[in-house]
């Protein structure tokens, strides 16, 4: 479902003004895009922007901008302070309803999976994937069913299920999810480095099996 957020023309662009805006609760930004005949910069609540970054950063949203009128657009940039972490900056991109984009979607896991209930450890490699579809086809997110996974086992990026008109851009090679043997003292941190070297270790052993296969029918040729 598109979302709705209202901007204001933002007329005046010193440090002091930006400041004063920040202080108000507002983010500075601009829109652009193809509709519009030149960037527009404007300020929107911050409140509203966080929940929006919160629930789903890659949504595509209705933006009201007096100075253009309704557009239909997207995050493109988003800058934060490195310290606070509060908002600076915002960039809106105007888009196409009727063009296909490439964007990111969110990865969830749902269920409980058989290595689990034997003490193993599931680790989610990929968190979200790249797609390409029409703006009104962006799902919110795509659900990952982990519960038949068995210790050892993973789901790679080309076993998800897309909706329809949903064309999948990421490496369909690449591990979602995997279940990680059971490990005493293990943390978040060692069993996140744990499930790369073993998505590594498996990568290096297919590529090494390809390889054996390319020598074999060059010897026949």
């Amino acid at each position: 479902m598109t979302m709705t957020m209202k901007a204001e023309e933002r007329l005046v662009q010193t440090k002091a003004d930006l400041r004063q805006l920040r202080e108000q609760g507002k983010v500075p930004g601009v829109v652009y895009g193809k509709n519009i005949s030149k960037a527009t910069a404007i300020a929107v609540e911050e409140k509203e922007l966080m929940a929006l970054i919160r629930s789903n950063p890659h949504a595509v949203l209705e933006l009201e901008v007096p100075a253009v009128g309704k557009q239909s657009v997207m995050l493109s940039d988003v800058q934060r302070d490195p310290l606070s972490r509060h908002l600076l900056h915002i960039d809106f991109h105007q888009i196409d309803m009727n063009q296909a984009i490439r964007t990111q979607v969110r990865v969830e896991t749902t269920g409980v999976s058989a290595g689990e209930k034997e003490g193993g450890i599931v680790q989610t490699m990929l968190h979200e994937v790249e797609i390409q579809c029409l703006p009104s086809r962006i799902p919110d997110s795509l659900a990952v069913d982990v519960s038949s996974l068995q210790v050892g086992e993973n789901i790679l990026v080309g076993e998800l299920k897309l909706p329809e008109g949903v064309e999948l851009k990421t490496d369909p090679e690449s591990v979602v999810v995997t279940v990680l043997a059971p490990q005493k003292d293990l943390t978040a941190e060692e069993a996140e480095d744990a499930a790369v070297e073993e998505a590594e270790a498996a990568s290096r052993a297919e590529e090494a099996g390809a390889e054996e296969v390319r020598e074999e029918e060059a010897s026949k040729a």
